[in-house]
């Protein structure tokens, strides 16, 4: 008997030390998409909606779940990233330009990114000519001198600091009865302004850059196909842990900024807006998940978007490549920090359309990106045992086909809202 237990205790210690070898790419990647952007989605969501939206982000958990599963199962069975696979399948010419719109999408969100690190830590006194350049030579170092496990450890650390919104959202003194109401019971409204905001939490919750990321960076990681259900536990946590901390920055919203009817217009105000009601901790909490979140957004995205190209194209890519082996790679990631940190330093760029551009793009590129996925993932001849199962696929369809019509309103509203 005694045996048997040690057996036991002996399988679940070698399976929690194989979960932890393996766990990285995919809360990493759900995590960072709560980024400059998709913190004042959220704060917005909480300002001016109170806790009436909250029960969009079980359905949207699902759907996230969904998409970054089916990426993590192509890694595992292929061995190869999802731009890999898009030019092997679909012809250079295609991939050609899905990456060149990729590339212009993705560069518009680093900017915003790094106006998240300028916003939040003026809140601290700090001028951003001080803070961005800072910023962009720390990741810019972290990636290019780095390895892959160093700046994978780098990255999980970060993730520790979204606790800041778990506290933010406590110290808002919520009414938890009226949010646990909320969450199981919509009150779902048919005014654009509710619309538009709703459509927006889909929107920045399931980003393309994504996609191409979380496959990229498990390849990178060289997980066996004898270990995909880590990968997938991998997965289904950074998509549980990652609305939980929207979950929180919605109720710190919510129980304060909403409950006094402050109008706020990004992420640095609800910060702002929170010290009359939580004092002064909770706006520094909040500054601080800013911070992180953008810095922590500014060194993926561009990291995402060279991966993607140089597979795309063919070329060498990986962070533990040298500079030499990889310079198509390190050039772009390279030139992505420069070019979006020298766009927030410009006087009087128009980062407010930039971000708008984003938004759109982000819209048009992710139901091509859903489609080329679903394609690949039910090719036999690619995929063999892993493709999708009949069940699965009926699910994963209906997923993506709402989320292709919600971004294509997202985009909709975006364009509505400009004329």
């Amino acid at each position: 008997m005694q045996i048997i237990e040690a057996l036991k205790k002996n399988r679940f210690v070698a399976s929690t030390l194989l979960f932890l070898s393996i766990m990285g790419p995919g809360i990493i990647t759900a995590n960072v998409d709560n980024d400059a952007g998709g913190i004042a989605t959220y704060s917005l969501a909480g300002a001016h909606f109170g806790y009436t939206l909250f029960w969009s982000l079980i359905p949207v958990t699902f759907a996230l779940i969904v998409v970054q599963e089916m990426c993590a199962r192509m890694a595992v069975a292929t061995g190869k990233g999802l731009a890999d696979l898009i030019r092997e399948n679909f012809g250079v010419k295609a991939t050609f330009y899905l990456m060149l719109a990729l590339f212009v999408v993705n560069l518009t969100n680093v900017m915003a990114e790094f106006s998240g690190v300028a916003a939040s830590l003026e809140i601290f006194g700090i001028n951003k000519y001080i803070s961005v350049p800072a910023a962009g030579i720390f990741v810019w170092f972290l990636v290019v001198r780095g390895s892959y496990k160093l700046v994978e450890r780098v990255f999980l650390g970060a993730c520790l600091f979204y606790i800041a919104y778990l506290i933010s959202g406590v110290m808002a003194k919520p009414d938890w009865s009226e949010v646990a109401r909320q969450v199981v019971v919509p009150q779902i409204s048919f005014r654009l302004e509710y619309v538009v905001m709703l459509v927006g939490i889909v929107g920045t919750t399931i980003a393309p850059w994504m996609q191409f990321y979380l496959q990229s960076s498990i390849v990178e990681k060289g997980v066996a196909p004898a270990d995909y259900k880590m990968v997938r536990l991998d997965v289904v946590a950074g998509c549980i842990i990652a609305p939980v901390v929207a979950f929180f920055i919605m109720v710190a919203c919510a129980a304060t900024i909403h409950h006094a009817g402050v109008r706020i217009e990004d992420a640095k105000d609800a910060a702002l807006a929170l010290k009359p009601f939580a004092g002064i901790y909770a706006t520094w909490l909040f500054a601080l998940g800013l911070f992180v979140a953008s810095i922590f957004a500014a060194a993926i995205l561009p990291l995402s978007t060279a991966y993607s190209i140089c597979e795309g194209m063919g070329w060498d890519a990986g962070i533990d490549r040298r500079f030499e082996e990889a310079p198509q790679f390190f050039g772009l990631y390279t030139a992505m920090l420069v070019l979006g940190a020298g766009a927030v330093l410009w006087p009087n760029f128009p980062l407010l359309d930039a971000m708008y551009f984003s938004q759109v793009g982000n819209g048009i590129l992710l139901p091509v990106i859903l489609i080329f996925m679903l394609k690949l993932i039910n090719d036999k001849r690619i995929m063999g045992e892993f493709t999708n199962s009949r069940s699965f696929n009926i699910i994963s369809w209906v997923t993506v086909w709402v989320v292709i019509v919600l971004t294509l309103m997202m985009v909709g509203f975006s364009l509505f809202g400009r004329t």
